[in-house]
């Protein structure tokens, strides 16, 4: 069973779940957009020497919402990642990220090579990029959504197995692993059960960097980085994403059968790839 933690940042109190001994591998985890830290509960336990610890990004299953008036901007969170890792102390560790948590480890590792040992990504290198020219017509949108968003009316379930339903209607994710991000993602809600996520998480980004701009972080990672991908996942529709993989210096990637949550779907060949990876850094 893995440990409930609570981890007091500087900013926000975040909560996370740990397996494996303290003084294993440190490897820090990092969910996707809407997901929370249940999202490695099939994959942590097949993972081999490593102190694996899966935070709940903010505003995300069990850690603290941003203060009001804040977005959730995908940069903001490169800084809370590493706000965690002070205060765990952990000097110099290992990423493993999925999907927004594969950006977001992607560029603490750019941004903070000297701190990161080995990167490991799932169906995710870094964020999305857009437009420049529609920056102005972008940034109007946020701001109209994030004045009315306390105005939207927010799903109710009857229980845990009917918000895992819907989770599975509106992204595929099959219905047991959408129980899993449920059951630890929902609250008592009025007379049922509500998500915990913040709703401004579904809010427009104010600004997205550029592609050039990503490209310039990704050609700053100094770490070995190994990216599983899914044959029937996202990475495989982004035309932009072999430009990508050349930017990264020393990558290896790997697809395996799966969709987009395979490594929560189909845990095991994710799990021995990935042992497989983060051997070499115990040899």
């Amino acid at each position: 069973m893995p440990e409930e933690i609570t981890i007091p940042t500087r900013y926000l109190k975040l909560a996370a779940r740990a397996w494996g001994a303290v003084d294993a591998l440190p490897v820090l985890a990092l969910h996707g957009w809407l997901d929370n830290a249940a999202s490695f509960d099939r994959l942590a336990p097949l993972l081999k020497g490593v102190r694996l610890v899966a935070l709940d990004l903010p505003g995300h299953g069990l850690s603290e919402h941003r203060p009001a008036g804040m977005h959730y901007h995908f940069i903001d969170f490169i800084q809370d990642v590493v706000a965690a890792a002070d205060a765990l102390n952990w000097d110099r560790f290992a990423l493993l990220g999925h999907s927004l948590g594969a950006g977001v480890a992607s560029f603490v590792a750019a941004t903070l090579p000297q701190r990161i040992t080995q990167l490991a990504l799932i169906e995710g290198l870094g964020p999305l990029s857009g437009n420049p020219g529609e920056g102005p017509a972008q940034l109007a949108t946020s701001m109209t959504q994030m004045n009315q968003w306390e105005r939207k009316n927010l799903p109710v379930y009857t229980n845990v197995d009917e918000a895992a339903r819907a989770r599975h209607e509106l992204t595929g994710l099959s219905h047991e692993a959408a129980v899993i991000i449920a059951a630890r993602g929902t609250k008592s809600m009025g007379s049922g059960l509500g998500w915990r996520s913040d709703p401004r998480l579904t809010l427009k980004s104010p600004i997205y960097l550029t592609e050039e701009q990503v490209l310039a972080f990704l050609g700053a990672i100094q770490a070995p980085t190994f990216l599983v991908r899914g044959e029937s996942g996202y990475l495989l529709k982004r035309e932009f994403m072999a430009k990508r993989y050349h930017q990264v210096a020393n990558l290896t990637v790997k697809a395996l059968p799966g969709g987009h949550h395979l490594h929560l779907e189909n845990p095991e060949p994710v799990a021995h790839a990935l042992n497989g990876f983060f051997e070499t850094r115990r040899v």
